[in-house]
């Protein structure tokens, strides 16, 4: 059976937290007194309240029974036991925090008592009967254990415990927090809120994990595919029968899992954060008080994953922060070092010139000679028409063939001046 309950709150406020009246209610209300009255030895019913047959007689509610016929769920836990001594001694004696299992099947749930067992007495003072006053405890043991194992949850998101430790963590508290075995996952949603993701799941085998990270979210995808596309729980009693599962029955069947009741967890602008799941190893109907732990435990799970993103979020506008003053420190790097080369170039250029007007004013006082000093060995009586340098000072006068030939394979020649017959000449020639 498939269903969807209408009133469940979605967990949406600024804190991650939960619908307080209503969740509350069902997790620390007040618990119900019930009082029986038994006679004789046998412990025969007499009379009893409405709250003593709801939670012990239903069907089987009846006067004129012993006890241990009508309730036989109390004998294992020696409360038969404990009547007769009272019955005996005529001792008042009080039982606490006495476990015992209400209900059947798939609505059987644990419940915790104390007891106080009081003589009834005739007027000659002889025991004839026992008094039983319970006060259902179950719901108190389960808030102290609830308050503080969220407490350390909250903590734990408080100093921003990497989210895998928070997820994990939350989940092993569930499944000790539960009366009975449940396997409990979350599953984190894809930024586009298109598939579910790996989130913690310390219970269900890594081959289960493994085939479900990743899938869709969409009506019909599972438990968790669904509620994350309705954004509502779904709660599955029976998946060999439930058509959600149609697909994964077989992983289920080797996973040995049976139920599966799954919430969304939702961000405080209802976008989709993932899924809450418990799962169950037999067919079971949820209880009110499930419903409620599975609706806190997905506010303090959408806390957590808000925190996770907010902190992400941090982390990446910081590194690009970073990263945009090591760019702009290696611009500043790169124009200094370009204004340091440049400077030294102007500096060298600086140097050759002067260089070359001191050997220009050297070369200008030489006599002219007659003709080309370029010709080497073998002369050249051609007119000595242009006059070169380099940059160590020496000179020479050439023909305008020679002195071509010495700027092409000479290093470091250059026109000594620009006379006529100098550059001049070269030039034009």
């Amino acid at each position: 059976m498939t269903t969807v309950p209408g009133r469940a709150p979605v967990v949406a406020d600024a804190v991650g937290g939960w619908e307080v009246p209503e969740d509350l209610r069902a997790l620390f209300g007040q618990s119900p007194a019930v009082f029986v009255s038994l006679s004789g030895p046998e412990h025969l019913v007499e009379s009893a309240n409405p709250a003593f047959f709801a939670l012990f007689g239903g069907e089987r509610a009846r006067t004129g029974v012993a006890l241990e016929d009508l309730v036989p769920e109390v004998v294992e836990r020696g409360f038969i036991a404990q009547l007769d001594r009272v019955h005996r001694t005529g001792e008042l004696h009080t039982s606490r925090d006495v476990r015992i299992m209400l209900g059947d099947g798939l609505h059987a749930r644990e419940a915790f008592f104390d007891f106080t067992f009081e003589p009834r007495r005739a007027a000659d003072g002889t025991v004839t009967g026992v008094g039983v006053i319970g006060v259902e405890t179950t719901q108190v043991r389960h808030a102290q254990r609830l308050m503080a194992e969220h407490r350390a949850l909250l903590e734990q998101i408080a100093r921003q415990a990497p989210l895998t430790e928070v997820l994990d963590g939350m989940a092993r508290c569930i499944e000790n927090l539960a009366p009975q075995e449940i396997l409990v996952s979350v599953l984190l949603a894809d930024p586009d809120g298109l598939h579910l993701r790996h989130g913690a799941a310390p219970s269900l085998p890594d081959f289960y994990n493994q085939a479900i990270d990743g899938i869709a979210t969409g009506e019909g995808v599972g438990s968790c595919g669904t509620a994350a596309h309705r954004r509502l729980p779904v709660i599955v009693t029976d998946i060999t029968t439930d058509p959600f599962w149609a697909d994964f029955s077989h992983l289920a069947l080797r996973a040995d899992l049976a139920a599966c009741w799954s919430t969304p967890i939702l961000a405080r602008d209802g976008g989709l954060l993932g899924t809450f799941a418990m799962y169950h190893r037999t067919p079971r109907v949820p209880q009110d008080t499930d419903l409620a732990l599975a609706r806190v435990f997905a506010g303090t799970a959408a806390l957590a994953i808000e925190r996770h993103h907010g902190e992400q979020a941090r982390q990446a506008a910081e590194a690009r922060a970073q990263a945009a003053n090591d760019d702009l420190a290696r611009a500043v790097q790169s124009e200094q070092e370009l204004r340091a080369a440049a400077e030294q170039r102007a500096t060298a250029a600086a140097e050759l010139a002067a260089q070359m007007r001191i050997a220009a004013a050297e070369q200008a006082a030489a006599p002219h000679p007659e003709h080309c000093q370029l010709g080497g060995a073998r002369d050249c009586a051609a007119p000595a028409e242009i006059k070169i340098a380099d940059s160590w000072g020496d000179a020479a006068w050439g023909c305008t063939d020679h002195v071509e030939e010495a700027l092409i394979n000479v290093r470091s020649v250059f026109i000594a001046n620009e006379e006529l017959g100098g550059l001049a000449a070269y030039l034009t020639r």
